[in-house]
């Protein structure tokens, strides 16, 4: 190859020679296939190679195969399909998965918990003493939180359910004169009370809203203060309805 310099005196073959060189340096930049692209092979200046579009180091269109998969990764830099769940499932993280993922049903979602139940005949209310109400029909009941025979004054969390509640009560009293206390209580320990004066037969209505472990258990205790007995009509229901955890 001539320099500046150089005393050119075979000018085609210097040329041959020039063309020969840039030939040999850049032939990874000839032919190739339709469709190929070009990849570099090395971090050696002017070393190529042609590919497939879809070469080893992308993520291969054979990776998916069906409608709603997910690309996800089993390790390191190791790429891998995730098949679509079953209608209504959502996406979870879970370790014990290839993927560290898992199409899951979700836990409760917008399904109802819970119980309704009533007084199918009056209960006495016993002068000046707290007295449990006795749930004794039911309207629903999906959980069995609650039980016409055992304990019937109860709402019991079942297992898998702990979390927040909504206790809600309607009670028709009769005719006395004085405070009538109602005690919404927890396994026992009063968590929420009010007092009501009364004067005529009434309806009293009110709410709690608690939070629950499972196994505790929920009552309505009601104190007549009047020197006589008093009764809880057929009118008294109670709802206990799961919120979520």
């Amino acid at each position: 190859m001539p320099t500046a310099s150089d005393l050119v005196t075979d000018l085609p073959a210097d040329f041959e020679t020039f063309g020969q060189a840039v030939a040999t340096s850049m032939a990874d930049l000839l032919g190739g296939t339709t469709g190929q692209v070009l990849s570099k092979a090395s971090n050696t200046d002017m070393d190529f190679t042609w590919v497939a579009q879809d070469d080893s180091n992308a993520i291969q269109n054979a990776i998916v195969d069906a409608k709603g998969d997910l690309i996800a990764a089993t390790a390191a830099d190791t790429p891998a399909r995730l098949a679509v769940g079953t209608n209504g499932q959502v996406l979870t993280a879970d370790s014990t998965a290839a993927t560290g993922l898992a199409w899951a049903t979700p836990a409760g979602g917008s399904t109802y918990s819970g119980a309704s139940a009533y007084r199918s005949s009056s209960q006495t209310l016993t002068a000046n003493a707290y007295t449990a109400i006795q749930w004794n029909a039911e309207y629903w009941d999906t959980n069995t939180f609650h039980d016409n025979a055992t304990n019937p004054s109860r709402f019991t969390v079942p297992s898998g359910k702990a979390g927040y509640y909504s206790f809600r009560f309607n009670v028709g009293i009769g005719s006395i004169s004085g405070d009538v206390y109602f005690h919404v209580r927890v396994n026992g320990t009063t968590k929420w009370n009010f007092s009501w004066d009364m004067n005529s037969p009434t309806n009293v209505m009110s709410s709690a809203t608690l939070s629950l472990a499972v196994g505790d258990y929920v009552e309505l205790f009601i104190y007549n203060t009047s020197a006589i007995s008093t009764a809880a009509n057929e009118e008294a229901l109670c709802s206990f309805d799961y919120l979520g955890a």
